[in-house]
């Protein structure tokens, strides 16, 4: 029988506060249910093991973050609102490190697909109208984007960065900066 009080939705909220303390990779359920002082095996009515906590994790840090970006790009154009989606992911990954780790964990299509990612790329793709950009060429450069913010943000948050002088938040501006230049400046075939 299940513990009173425990829900699926308090043991991802857990799990995601867990995220954030140890880090994404130490979200189990063992982990939560020590957390809460109860037997693993008492959480399995909610959550169907710890590849499902994650999921659940993953999926409530995408709706989180599409919220933050499109409240950070709402009536912004070009490299204003290039630099607010990226900005709001830079926030978002410096407040929530194990969050924004779960953001990248793999889904299944089916699953992806009902996730907010979608967001995440419509949300992308919108900033890019801003640069006159084409298909496929907009799908191109919708990875390019994420690969330059989620890289350097992964890079920052291992502690690449933190080693060498200017500050990283310096390069981040030069990235943005470059970044913005590279759309407006993309080659078509």
């Amino acid at each position: 029988m299940p513990r009173a009080g425990l829900t699926a939705d308090k043991l991802v909220a857990a799990g995601a506060e867990l995220a954030d303390e140890a880090g994404f990779g130490q979200v189990t359920v063992a982990a939560l249910a020590k957390r809460f002082g109860v037997a693993a095996a008492s959480l399995y009515s909610h959550v169907g093991g710890t590849g499902d906590l994650r999921t659940r994790v993953a999926l409530l840090a995408l709706d989180e973050l599409a919220d933050r970006a499109a409240d950070a790009v709402a009536g912004r154009a070009g490299r204003d609102a290039l630099a607010a989606l990226a900005d709001a992911y830079r926030e978002y990954a410096e407040a929530h490190p194990g969050r924004y780790a779960a953001t990248r964990h793999r889904l299944d299509p089916a699953t992806a697909a009902a996730s907010a990612g979608p967001r995440h790329a419509a949300l992308t793709r919108a900033v890019l109208r801003g640069y006159g950009l084409a298909e496929p060429e907009t799908t191109h450069a919708v990875r390019f984007v994420g690969a330059t913010v989620h890289g350097f943000l992964d890079l920052s948050a291992s502690g690449s960065f933190a080693h060498s002088e200017p500050h990283a938040r310096a390069s981040w501006t030069r990235a943005l900066d470059a970044l913005d230049a590279a759309l407006r400046a993309w080659p078509t075939p």
